[in-house]
């Protein structure tokens, strides 16, 4: 089985060459992943202690940042390498101040792999969520290289739990310790033999949590805001747009929105503007420029850039988080949970146990249709007991689920 995956991930590499010259999200990938040994070479020394981390894309980074700082602040002397499979990751962090070292990860070849491992040399290394490259577990087992995998999500339809298995069970021998987000993977990773696994929750919690103790405060936004009714809309996808764009146009100017859209590529971020009646102005027209004298006049800011999401969550009096009517579903609902802002989302949540459990607890509001948005935005504008006690349930779910990357950190130092 693994020489049949090998001969798969060979041909998939010429396959992904010729895709690259048609997509330039497939280019970032090829390209991305021709220098990463040279960086590598020149990054680490063969003296240097190293500690690897790998994330598939923004989303694991983010959910694994909390064990990654506080990996560093024990091990000081210890170079960090963060690896990324995604381009939108990789491009959104490649200049993130918490790693020595950030690369892509090269495709899951056996060469690949102990060429990476013998660059990197890491005493431990880190597996975010998921993500099991049999080559490189492989490669990390020969060299017995101590290796975890943080915040696991396990569920029965992955091929581990299937009777054709084998191959991908046998990689997961690799693993010191799993550190799993819920009791249902603990079960799953028991019912195939492996008893080394602690549930230890979601470490987005503690990402979340932390976020409260910086300085949140945005200039533009405030001035926006004006003391105004504001609701927040983040990581929005065109079906969720098209739905409260509707709404936008026939609500009162006693109410403000702020649109962080998911893709901020010019095209679309136009389209969106035009289709929306009220006095609408754009990040890059205003903030970038340095006209905001008059930001307040407008019913409408259009975030048509990266990085400053979580902040604008502060100022918001409900919060719309997108990707509800995608596959897999809604984006991160903690970021505005944490500061006690109600949340409503699309209908595709449940593979996300802190949408569901928000939406089961009436902190969170799903919504499938057009008369369910209105009604939602409704209820949450023209009642504030309603408003403040679903804000209330967000900041506690979240204060009580933190705790993941202690229980990690004990349980690693322990050893």
């Amino acid at each position: 089985m693994l020489f049949l995956y090998n001969i798969i991930t060979l041909l998939a590499a010429q396959l992904l060459k010729i895709v690259a010259l048609f997509s330039p999200k497939m280019k970032l990938f090829v390209d991305g992943r021709k220098s990463v040994f040279q960086t590598l070479a020149d990054k680490i020394q063969t003296s240097d202690k190293t500690i690897w981390f790998h994330a598939a894309s923004l989303g694991e980074y983010e959910q694994g940042l909390p064990v990654i700082e506080a990996i560093k602040q024990q091990f000081p002397n210890h170079k960090i390498v963060v690896t990324f499979f995604s381009p939108s990751g990789y491009e959104v962090r490649k200049n993130n101040t918490v790693a020595d070292v950030t690369v892509y990860l090269p495709l899951d070849t056996i060469s690949n792999a102990k060429q990476f491992i013998e660059l990197v040399h890491p005493e431990m290394a880190f597996f975010i969520k998921y993500e099991y490259w049999p080559n490189y577990l492989n490669e990390l087992k020969k060299q017995q290289i101590k290796t975890y995998l943080i915040s696991g999500i396990l569920r029965e339809n992955q091929a581990f739990f299937k009777w054709y298995g084998g191959f991908y069970r046998n990689a997961l021998k690799t693993f010191e310790f799993f550190f799993v987000q819920n009791e249902s993977s603990r079960n799953l990773l028991q019912s195939i033999g492996f008893n080394n696994v602690k549930v230890s929750g979601d470490t987005r919690f503690d990402r979340v949590v932390s976020i409260l103790e910086r300085d949140n405060s945005l200039d533009f936004i405030e001035q926006f805001k004006d003391n105004t009714t504001t609701i927040v809309i983040g990581s929005s996808w065109p079906k969720d747009e098209t739905l409260l764009v509707n709404y936008i146009n026939q609500s009162s100017d006693d109410v403000k929105f702020i649109i962080a859209p998911h893709n901020i590529k010019q095209e679309q971020i136009l389209n969106l503007k035009n289709q929306i009646q009220k006095k609408t102005i754009l990040f890059s027209e205003n903030v970038e420029t340095r006209l905001i004298a008059s930001l307040q006049e407008y019913n409408v800011f259009i975030i048509d850039t990266f990085g400053i999401l979580t902040k604008i969550y502060s100022y918001a009096d409900i919060a719309y988080v997108g990707g509800g009517y995608g596959n897999p579903g809604v984006h991160n609902i903690l970021e505005p949970a944490t500061f006690g802002v109600p949340v409503v989302i699309g209908p595709n949540y449940s593979h996300f146990a802190e949408a569901t459990a928000l939406v089961n607890m009436e902190g969170c509001i799903s919504i499938q249709n057009q008369t369910q948005l209105n009604e939602a935005f409704d209820l949450l504008l023209h009642n504030e007991d309603e408003r403040l006690e679903k804000g209330h349930i967000c900041s506690t779910f979240v204060q009580m689920n933190k705790g993941a990357t202690q229980t990690i950190m004990n349980h690693i130092l322990d050893k």
